[in-house]
């Protein structure tokens, strides 16, 4: 086990991270460096953390179809450590299972908040992070990414009988109340992208996010299109617009859209082996598996 809970607890009330497709928030204090020992328990700097044959990663656990927490160990979910009689499925878990399996390592699953997962990375509490995280590039100062292991567009979600359920553009957009996950590009960076939004306080978890768009909180939510594919399944009066082929569209770079697994700075052992599997996956493969994870998802049943 290589957890330090209360090193975690005390990370989350300290440090602040981007979200899924974000970018770092001011909070964001934690050493970026690869220097010193990790925390007691983790690996150090020049370790590669799996020489115990147990890969430790952490996830939200609440972030379908990426991620999520369910009572039993259906469809192959695996144990969350550190939430007893818990377990942790999704495309995350998925891609992890196939890592592990490729390189004859154990899977451990703990649950973190996503503020507190970088500065996790960072300390060695945990080996890496496959949670949905885009390769930012001010993230990637922070710490290594392998992959991309998904590439997710960034797209709106509006309730199909809304007024602006047949948005062209994102300028068609304007007026409307809408939010998106805390410390995200989607809050940060897309949504004042729209002129005129009337943009409300960010949502906490992604769950929170859709909500908010269900019990008419606001009009549109902005986010990426492996959660707006999670949603629709879940919520059939939602509907996703994509404006990926209109000239009236979010500006985002490549990173932005690109979903990483983080590593600690300097970790290239560790890095390397991931990549090693990632390298033999297509888009197709990534995407097969991911229509899967929301076949799968709790809300869709």
């Amino acid at each position: 086990m290589k957890r330090l809970l209360t090193l975690l607890m005390a990370l989350a009330m300290t440090a602040s991270l981007a979200a899924c497709g974000g970018t770092g928030s001011s909070g964001d204090t934690a050493d970026s460096g690869n220097s010193g020992t990790a925390a007691d328990g983790g690996e150090t700097a020049g370790s590669s953390g799996v020489e115990d044959g147990v890969l430790t990663i952490a996830m939200e656990c609440a972030y379908a179809p990426y991620n999520w927490s369910q009572s039993d160990d259906s469809n192959g979910a695996v144990p969350i450590s550190n939430v007893p009689g818990t377990y942790a499925n999704g495309y995350d878990v998925m891609i992890a299972k196939q890592i592990c399996e490729a390189n004859g390592w154990e899977l451990e699953v703990v649950q973190s908040d996503w503020d507190s997962l970088v500065p996790g990375v960072q300390t060695g509490t945990f080996d890496a992070v496959i949670a949905g995280q885009s390769m930012t590039a001010e993230r990637s100062e922070q710490v290594d990414f392998a992959g991309p292991y998904y590439y997710a567009s960034i797209v709106c979600v509006t309730k199909a009988d809304s007024p602006y359920a047949n948005a062209a553009g994102i300028s068609d957009l304007s007026g409307g109340t809408c939010t998106a996950q805390i410390a995200t590009i989607w809050y940060d960076s897309c949504l004042p992208q729209i002129e005129g939004a009337q943009v409300q306080t960010a949502a906490e978890t992604a769950p929170a996010m859709l909500m908010a768009l269900e019990t008419d909180a606001v009009d549109f939510i902005c986010t990426d299109m492996p959660t707006a594919m999670g949603a629709v399944a879940a919520y059939p009066d939602m509907k996703i617009l994509d404006f990926t082929d209109s000239d009236d569209n979010f500006e985002v770079d490549e990173g932005e859209i690109n979903i990483g697994i983080s590593v600690m700075k300097g970790n290239t052992e560790l890095k390397d082996a991931i990549d090693s599997v990632l390298s033999t996956m297509t888009v197709d493969d990534f995407n097969t598996l991911m229509n899967e994870a929301i076949a799968i998802q709790p809300l869709s049943e």
